[in-house]
């Protein structure tokens, strides 16, 4: 740690060389972008695995993918991406089994920059709720659409940001729930629309400035606002009985409000309030309750904590005579999916493809369940899960595409202070020891997943390995997990994953070098933090519009937003741990060191974690790196954090691994052979 906080200077006396890069649209900063592109143009084209990568990339994205369906007034509503789409379309299935395009992203906007961001059909089927956005932002346009002839039926609702959408039944007319995230003219909150009726109504405000509404409607009758507080796992909840208080005034009931507990909550065919909670349970368990009497003193534990799994996502299926939980429990990466019967305290497993990761689990008013599967080496399939049947793939259409095979090994590190950190190693079997891509996230308590990477499994295909770090601030092993590497305790994530990859390097996993870190947003953060405190730690790195200045990150994209997880440059203890750790400042005070070479990404339109982060990184490594190794900064317009065009998706993906495979010496020639196995000790 730095010396004695409250002898630090002010967070605008830092030392910030290069804050004029934070206007990213300046002559200068224009002139300076366009010559590190020139750099970053000129070093990718000697790249060997470049269109290789590429290729294969392409290939294994290739298969037509689907979304979980909905099915509203005898119409399917899903979305649909083929081979050679840009986007996913919405599309919408009649009786007869006619398939119709609602909304094409690539019709609507043919220069490829526009997303769709979510959508709900109404519960008769006749009109659908399309979010869009343009240039990455995230920020755009609410449509309703009809059903009947895809056109828009009103002006569409503006300055929304993957605003959820919750329809109210037919019978109070065409008008549906949807929330307001981060606008900053006291629109924060849940708002109430009628379908060509006028001003909008709100029917909660945010309690706080720093809160994330989310609004749900459950059974046609139950209103369930949430408002989480940050990343701190906690939320407040509220019920409102729609059958007893009109929609425009619904008499919303505390749940739980001002307490350290984080909750999502359904409500069952039995009328009962289902809740996945942490009260109690840092891991999740689930509760159930009288909507009458919802508070926490009231629950009934219906699932209990696993204490070596998290609890992910749950629905309530069944009917009123009997409910049926369906839930998804995460071990270090692999899921597990159960259902359990609270009236005979049955409990089973259901079979799954492999060793992989289940989302998006969701149940239809007949009792039928979809969820989402997917591995490191399986495409995101969904499932439908019938009562008393086993999975099947939907739609059904034929055998799956030939499979590659990957060895998955779970090892564990001693981190600086004695925790064991577990790490993940994955390889075509056969592959030697040798280039090693090491990936951490670790932060907002989200646990790793093994689901699918096109770009993973490439990498793995052209004999490289791929390891994963369980570091301290992620949620691989729940909250108190996710709470030790937060806040104050960030530094901890950053020595892990320094733990980790020394860990690698003396288990004869690779050499230094032939190790490269690769992390995103907050994982970004750690990768930098971690070669700024030791920089001869790998060969690489990559960092995806990564966090950086850690001292303006208030200031900076969604920054204001996330204090209850890096803590605040207000508070002097808070301040001191950020300045220590924070990457760009650690550069600026080290002496001009040889640091590995460093792929830095950064989009104009990112408004999460604002391309502000990367510019400035890379002129302070510019500054201080000496040797051989580059500093580039790969910078694209138009696009920002979030979803892209396939062929952009591919390009970025396959410039970082061809970057990684050129530093790390994985060569073309390099193939996976039988019979190979680490050499304990090689350096």
């Amino acid at each position: 740690m730095l010396s004695n906080p409250r002898l630090l200077p002010s967070p605008d006396t830092v030392p910030d060389p290069y804050r004029w890069l934070e206007r990213g649209d300046s002559p200068r900063s224009t002139e300076w972008i366009a010559q590190r592109d020139a750099e970053f143009q000129a070093a990718a084209a000697t790249w060997p695995l470049r269109d290789a990568l590429a290729a294969d990339i392409r290939h294994l994205v290739s298969p037509t993918q689907w979304s979980p369906p909905l099915r509203r007034g005898g119409l399917l509503f899903a979305t649909r991406r083929d081979g050679g789409d840009e986007h996913p379309r919405l599309v919408v299935v009649d009786p007869s089994g006619r398939e119709r395009v609602l909304f094409d992203p690539a019709a609507h906007d043919p220069d490829g920059t526009t997303t769709l961001d979510a959508w709900e059909p109404s519960p008769d089927g006749t009109l659908v709720a399309v979010q869009t956005s343009r240039g990455g932002v995230e920020r755009g346009a609410l449509r309703v659409l009809s059903t009947a002839t895809a056109r828009p039926v009103e002006s569409p609702v503006t300055g929304v940001r993957y605003a959820h959408v919750a329809w109210l039944p037919a019978r109070h007319g065409p008008a549906f729930y949807f929330v307001r995230r981060d606008d900053s003219d006291g629109r924060r909150g849940v708002w109430l629309h009628r379908v060509g009726g006028g001003p909008d109504t709100l029917v909660h405000p945010c309690r706080s400035p720093r809160t994330v509404p989310g609004v749900l409607l459950r059974r046609d009758r139950w209103l369930l606002v949430t408002e989480s507080h940050g990343t701190g796992h906690s939320n407040d909840l509220w019920l409102a009985d729609l059958a007893h208080s009109p929609p425009d005034a619904p008499a919303l009931r505390p749940v739980h409000v001002g307490r350290d507990i984080e909750s999502e909550a359904d409500v069952g065919p039995d009328g009962l309030l289902y809740l996945r909670t942490t009260h109690g349970a840092p891991l999740r368990r689930i509760c159930a309750a009288d909507p009458a009497a919802p508070a926490p003193e009231q629950w009934r534990e219906v699932v209990p904590e696993d204490p070596e799994a998290t609890l992910d996502g749950f629905a309530v299926a069944g009917d009123a005579a009997a409910a049926e939980v369906v839930y998804a429990r995460t071990r270090l990466g692999v899921s597990e999916l159960r259902v359990h019967s609270p009236a005979t305290g049955v409990d089973r497993a259901v079979p799954l493809p492999g060793e992989g990761m289940v989302t998006r689990v969701s149940a239809e008013a007949d009792g039928t369940v979809h969820f989402c599967y997917a591995d490191v080496a399986t495409l995101l399939t969904v499932f439908e899960l019938r009562p008393g049947r086993t999975p099947r793939p939907w739609p059904d259409t034929g055998p799956p595409p030939p499979r590659t095979e990957v060895e998955r090994r779970t090892l564990a590190c001693v981190s600086f202070d004695g925790v064991h950190v577990p790490v993940t190693v994955f390889a075509v079997p056969g592959t030697p020891p040798g280039p090693t891509i090491l990936h951490a996230y670790g932060g907002f308590g989200r646990p790793r997943q093994f689901g699918f990477s096109a770009t993973v499994l490439a990498w793995l295909r052209a004999g490289g390995r791929y390891a994963v770090a369980h570091v301290r601030g992620g949620g691989d092993l729940g909250r108190e997990w996710h709470l030790a590497g937060a806040g104050r305790h960030k530094v901890r994530a950053v020595r892990d994953l320094v733990a980790a990859a020394d860990f690698l390097v003396s288990a004869g996993e690779c050499t230094r070098d032939e190790l490269c870190l690769s992390g995103g947003s907050t994982g970004g953060l750690l990768v930098l933090a971690a070669v700024a405190l030791r920089p001869d730690l790998c060969a690489a790195v990559i960092a995806s519009a990564p966090l950086a200045d850690m001292v303006r990150f208030q200031r900076l994209g969604l920054g204001a937003m996330w204090t209850r997880e890096f803590g605040t440059v207000t508070d002097p203890d808070d301040f001191a741990a950020l300045l220590d750790y924070s990457p760009y400042h650690r550069v600026l005070r080290n002496p001009p060191t040889r640091y590995p070479a460093v792929l830095l990404t950064g989009f104009d339109g990112d408004t999460r974690t604002d391309a502000a982060h990367p510019r400035k990184m890379c002129a302070a490594l510019l500054e201080r790196a000496v040797g051989p190794r580059p500093v580039l900064l790969r910078y694209e317009r138009g696009v920002g954090h979030g979803p892209r065009a396939v062929t952009r998706a591919i390009g970025l993906a396959a410039d970082a691994h061809a970057f990684a495979a050129a530093q790390t010496g994985l060569s073309p020639t390099r193939q996976p052979s039988a019979g190979t196995a680490p050499t304990a000790g090689r350096r």
